[in-house]
């Protein structure tokens, strides 16, 4: 259950970026199902790998090179995914932070 809840905030979360920040375009429902399914994915394998990786340039940016960090792994999935477009950088960037914003405070409202 708490999966399908994550899940779904992820999801409402990306849809909203999708309506929100230019750039982002997702085709289907599925797609946006999808799309929030690989990002949870991406998060959980490979940016802890990358995040130890990149250890030396985050500390000397004082932690801003994970702001770049998060953006290149949403571009990542959009190049992926089939129906989920991110036209750059910039839209991946804001979309990410807008999407995180909104899972936070959703996280916080169904939290269990």
């Amino acid at each position: 259950m708490k999966f399908l809840t994550r899940l779904l905030i992820g999801a409402l979360s990306l849809g909203i970026a999708a309506s929100i920040v230019p750039g982002i375009h997702i085709n289907t429902p599925l797609t946006l199902v999808l799309a929030a399914f690989l990002l949870g994915l991406v998060n959980a394998i490979i940016r802890p790998i990358l995040i130890i990786l990149t250890l030396p340039i985050t500390v000397l940016t004082l932690g801003l090179f994970l702001l770049i960090l998060n953006a290149l792994l949403f571009l990542l999935v959009a190049a992926l995914l089939p129906g989920f477009h991110v036209a750059g950088f910039g839209s991946a960037l804001l979309g990410w932070l807008v999407m995180t914003i909104i899972s936070w405070a959703a996280s916080a409202i169904f939290k269990d």
